[in-house]
């Protein structure tokens, strides 16, 4: 099944599979399990993943890295959840023509709150996935920034949720992963004040909203609030 959510990319759900296709070759930022740090490629991909999957011993990234080349996926940006890969969201924000789109999956069954840590051994693992593709050429500088505008986005969206765990409200999982994607270009800020800043924070909130009351409401309708620790 393919998305073409927008003019920057088109989605396509193939399971256990989700390619986001860009329209041209981007510059990408995250710290994705395959092909981290800031990187050039043509797609970003998501592999949904079972506990039979990821077994205690194995080496990841060459499973992964043989899995894609199965696939024939090449020149991309990796990221692994175990939520089901048809619970993506999206959603897409347009500030003075400066264009955001924002695909995110939402499994919180390792939640944490932010300065402590819960023991999750021998419990599922879900994570916040975040991809966000921007019409506007960044530079290096901006794009950590662009970046630190998708995090508080995402912690905004939680923490609005009241998601409660034995430590306080949860902000966010011990394995989120967020992607930045964007033109190389010379707009040197992407911070609060600026267009680009407020298309990421909006398209972002919104994915992120909706995708984690969508997860409470399946697996934990009972939470709110009630279990915090102050």
């Amino acid at each position: 099944m393919t998305n073409p959510a927008s003019p920057l990319a088109s989605i396509t759900l193939a399971c256990p599979w989700l390619t986001i296709q860009f329209s041209r070759t981007m510059r990408v930022l995250s710290w994705a399990i395959d092909r981290p740090g800031l990187v050039e490629a043509d797609r970003i991909l998501w592999r949904e993943v079972k506990n039979h999957d990821l077994p205690v011993d194995l080496d990841v990234r060459t499973w992964l890295q043989h899995e894609q080349d199965k696939n024939g996926f090449t020149n991309a940006v990796t990221m692994l959840t175990s939520r089901s890969i048809t619970r993506y969201e999206i959603a897409s924000a347009e500030v003075d023509e400066v264009s955001a789109l924002c695909v995110a999956t939402v499994g919180l069954s390792n939640a944490e709150r932010i300065g402590a840590r819960v023991d999750h051994q021998d419990k599922d693992w879900g994570t916040i996935n975040i991809a966000v593709l921007l019409s506007e050429g960044l530079t290096k500088a901006a794009m950590l920034e662009a970046s630190s505008i998708a995090t508080q986005a995402r912690t905004a969206a939680i923490c609005d949720a009241h998601y409660a765990i034995p430590t306080g409200l949860a902000t966010g999982t011990g394995t989120d992963c967020i992607a930045i994607a964007a033109p190389i270009g010379d707009t040197c800020f992407a911070g609060l004040h600026t267009a680009i800043g407020e298309a990421i924070g909006k398209s972002v909130y919104d994915a992120i909203a909706k995708a984690v009351a969508d997860w409470i409401m399946e697996n934990d309708p009972a939470n709110k609030g009630t279990k915090a620790v102050s």
